[in-house]
């Protein structure tokens, strides 16, 4: 991450640990009386780079011109923030029943990707309809970018210092990257920084989206079911470890979901498969 070059006085301003050691503070810096949080830059970048690939990769579907991806972006974007916001809010009803006026408090934090994911989808699905696009060649288009964009984001909980793991021991936390050592000492504890094994586990998937696009056996649906199966797959395990899941009763909602993305996954491989339909090659 960029960021990390700019390790210093400049980001920094809690001390914690032995001496003079830092935190990286959530402003990065300050228009008027108005705080520009790290987590909000980072998920913009992720967005503009996840824009860029779908542009570059649009341009080998003859069939899907770069506006229609432009238009998702624009509808889309606000819509996923949105749906993203609702998810975590329903799940988290019993405070906010209590405390309405907090559920526009989008700045103190409080979103969901679960959410975020099936308001990208609704808005695609109506686009491809409107515009007669086919929905297998854009979503498979767009979940590389997606995926990728989703292990850049998790870096905005590493600065929030949220969606971490159980406590740890200091040996355990030796292991990893001074700075993460860092951030993820919290209240005089070190925790798991579950939100670096899910950014590493999500390059993972993206890399073999990537490599997938280039096989001739690939038929239109197979990139997306198997973004859904390797997200999921990945989120479930360490969903596991989180000390902030939403829950439904005794269950962890994320989990849950998991389970129904990668059953959806494994079902639109088999049905799509059933057809005649094929990708084929594809640079990128």
């Amino acid at each position: 991450m960029v960021f990390l070059f700019f390790y210093d006085y400049h980001f920094i301003n809690k001390e914690v640990i032995r001496g003079v050691n830092f935190i990286i503070d959530p402003v990065a810096f300050q228009i008027g009386g108005l705080a520009v949080k790290w987590y909000g830059i980072i998920i913009g970048f992720a967005t503009i780079l996840g824009l860029g690939l779908v542009l570059r990769e649009a341009k080998y579907y003859h069939k899907i011109k770069p506006e229609f991806f432009l238009d998702f972006f624009i509808y889309g974007v606000p819509v996923a923030i949105v749906c993203a916001r609702l998810y975590y809010v329903i799940f988290n009803w019993k405070y906010y029943s209590k405390n309405p006026v907090m559920i526009l408090a989008l700045r103190q934090g409080g979103i969901a990707i679960h959410g975020a994911i099936f308001g990208g989808l609704f808005v695609l699905i109506y686009l491809c309809r409107k515009r007669r696009v086919n929905f297998w060649e854009s979503v498979d288009i767009l979940a590389p970018a997606v995926i990728l964009g989703q292990a850049i984001g998790r870096w905005g909980n590493f600065i929030n210092q949220e969606a971490h793991g159980g406590v740890i021991s200091q040996e355990f936390i030796s292991h990893f990257p001074e700075f993460i050592q860092r951030q993820m000492y919290i209240n005089g504890r070190y925790y798991h920084p579950t939100f670096l094994y899910e950014s590493l586990w999500d390059v993972f998937v993206f890399i073999v989206l990537i490599i997938l696009r280039r096989k001739n056996y690939v038929k239109h649906g197979d990139i997306f079911a198997t973004y859904l199966i390797g997200y999921s797959t990945g989120r479930f395990f360490i969903e596991g470890m989180r000390t902030d899941s939403l829950m439904f009763g005794p269950f962890r909602v994320a989990q849950l979901v998991s389970i129904g993305l990668i059953i959806i996954g494994l079902f639109l491989i088999y049905k799509r498969h059933r057809s005649t339909v094929r990708l084929g090659t594809c640079k990128i």
